[in-house]
């Protein structure tokens, strides 16, 4: 049974997020999603509302089950039995964040990457950027689920 990681900070998750798991779980018998603390970010939502956010989002598809991770990704990945990490890109700036982080990762485990190239009808979509358009009371109901739209009105409220 093969099993891959999609890891990310997911904060929050967004319709391009969503679309990455699903392609993935078309690709390998089962998907973990692995939500991670990303150091470099200041996240608005503790992991474990960013878990449940996504748990809410995919539903009850048996083949994706949802983590949250702590320390390196590779040694999750073992730890699962995982066979490749699954990452989304939007576009070549994503490519370039994560080209280096595939080759550490393949370096300390042998663990291979697969880049998805995102919908393009969703590469405008980041994070980053949704949570600006709430925060100055924008409408994110088409770039994020119903469950995060809320919390991000509440959160900015």
């Amino acid at each position: 049974m093969s099993l891959a990681v999609c890891p990310g900070s997911f904060d929050p998750v967004t319709y391009g997020h969503l679309d990455i798991f699903e392609r993935a779980a078309q690709m390998f018998d089962r998907v973990i999603i692995a939500v991670a603390h990303n150091a470099s970010k200041k996240a608005l939502f503790t992991a474990e509302e960013r878990i449940e956010f996504i748990r809410q989002s995919v539903g009850a598809d048996p083949r994706i089950e949802v983590r949250g991770v702590e320390g390196l990704l590779v040694d999750f990945c073992a730890d699962a039995g995982a066979s490749a990490i699954v990452k989304g890109l939007r576009s070549g700036i994503d490519l370039d964040a994560e080209y280096p982080m595939a080759l550490m990762n393949r370096e300390l485990s042998g663990i291979e990457t697969i880049f998805v190239l995102g919908d393009p009808a969703k590469g405008h979509i980041a994070s980053s950027l949704v949570k600006d358009v709430a925060l100055h009371g924008g409408d994110v109901s088409s770039f994020v689920p119903g469950c995060v739209a809320r919390a991000l009105e509440e959160r900015y409220a």
